[in-house]
């Protein structure tokens, strides 16, 4: 088991650019089970969810070739519609392969999945849904199961604007007979990309952008060859180490429209943030303030960029309050924040971060993907050393994140963690 050693008070600066987005391709990874012609994806990051994906693809019949940056795709000849437990367990995204299982095979076995334990985040909004297309749904032995003679379009509305059950219901209405409407749908980019990712493999899907999806289901899909949207979580987090160390760093490879919310926050507490066709530029140039944030559904502040931002309101002037309003257990960040002398206090959903608070090296553990990342920012400001352990769950989203750091100008080692005896 890897951790990372860090030197902090280093300032960063420079230019780094970020990978395709984990939470764009695992749904469109699940997706190339619709097709039965070659797809070519390109720059698919090496990750750890990524490599998951693939294996569980590799299960069901899938092949792959991989030459440089392309890696060709072959589902034509899908030998199973069972994704086993001992995959499943590890990655919550595993559930995607449902709708596009029952909506070309008209059957799927999915184990119940697992993932960061950062909350429940139930599955119950894309079963109650896919039974309104006409799947039989069977809980069993910890899996869905789930049959249909054919899935048929209808009008879904959801209860909450779950990402998840927005990009597995759209994908199962690409083979549902006539047009299935999703209401309330998530607004996410990813969705987004997904739902061109459809489009060139010959979809008709409208309302991208919008709370109203439609795709209107089709008989066969063509070849395609297609490349996610930049990682925006990762965009973030870069912009807010350059201002976690007061330096200045350009972020490119995405779309900053994809975190226009987040910009208003960085400006918000004194930094200058310059927006570029592909990317932003953060600049440390004052006394960072305390701001007040809410995770919301896109467009408003991503909960997945809420553990660094609390890493960076602890070095803000005054007190800041984070409220978390997506996933009930994911202040686990917090106690770990303290150890290297952070002032939050939880009530609630609520963190309350006093502040501007010197921080000083410690080991610290990270309990989930973004988490990890808050702790590697709080370190990088630290004094003296910090040992992040358990950067297995960094590796879960973030492609070279400590080498990307490390070309920024910051001090940071990977090594073997030892074991406890």
């Amino acid at each position: 088991m890897d951790k990372l050693i860090i030197n902090g008070t280093k300032v960063l600066n420079g230019e780094v650019k970020v990978s395709r987005a984990k939470n764009a391709y695992l749904p469109i990874l699940a997706a190339l089970l619709l097709s039965d012609q070659k797809i070519e994806l390109e720059d698919v990051p090496n990750l750890r969810d990524i490599r998951t994906m693939w294996q569980l693809l590799k299960n069901l019949g899938v092949k792959t070739e991989v030459n440089g940056n392309i890696t060709t795709v072959d589902a034509s000849n899908i030998t199973s519609q069972e994704a086993t437990y001992e995959l499943v367990k590890t990655m919550r995204a595993s559930i995607f392969v449902l709708g596009p299982l029952l909506s070309r095979f008209k059957r799927a076995k999915v184990s119940l999945p697992g993932g960061c334990a950062i909350g429940t985040r139930p599955i119950d909004l894309h079963l109650k849904n896919l039974e309104k297309m006409g799947a039989k749904i069977v809980m069993q032995n910890g899996y869905v199961e789930a049959t249909c003679d054919q899935l048929i379009g209808t009008k879904l509305v959801l209860d909450f604007p779950s990402v998840g059950a927005t990009e597995n219901l759209l994908m199962a209405g690409v083979f549902a007979k006539g047009e299935t409407i999703i209401d309330n749908a998530a607004l996410e980019p990813e969705i987004d990309d997904l739902a061109n990712f459809l489009i060139s493999m010959g979809v008709p899907v409208s309302g991208i952008g919008t709370k109203t999806l439609k795709v209107t289901g089709v008989t066969s899909v063509k070849a395609t060859k297609y490349r996610a949207i930049g990682d925006r979580i990762e965009a973030g987090t870069y912009l807010m180490a350059a201002l976690m160390t007061k330096g200045e760093v350009k972020v490119t490879g995405f779309n900053p429209n994809h975190l226009s919310n987040v910009s208003e926050k960085l400006r918000e507490m004194g930094a200058e943030i310059t927006e570029l066709e592909n990317g932003i530029i953060a600049k440390y140039i004052g006394e960072l303030k305390a701001v007040d944030v809410s995770t919301e559904p896109f467009p408003g502040f991503p909960t997945d960029l809420q553990a660094q931002m609390m890493a960076v309101m602890t070095q803000a002037t005054g007190t800041s309050v984070m409220t978390e309003n997506i996933f009930e257990n994911r202040f686990m960040h917090v106690p770990e924040l303290v150890r290297l002398g952070a002032k939050i206090k939880l009530k609630g959903n609520s963190a309350i971060v006093k502040g501007a608070t010197p921080l000083t090296g410690a080991p610290v553990m990270c309990t989930d993907l973004r988490a990890s990342a808050a702790l590697v920012l709080a370190a990088l400001a630290s004094t003296g050393t910090t040992d992040v352990l358990r950067v297995y769950h960094l590796d879960r989203g973030y492609e070279q994140l400590d080498q990307k750091l490390m070309a920024l100008g910051g001090r940071i080692e990977r090594a073997v963690e030892k074991e406890m005896i």
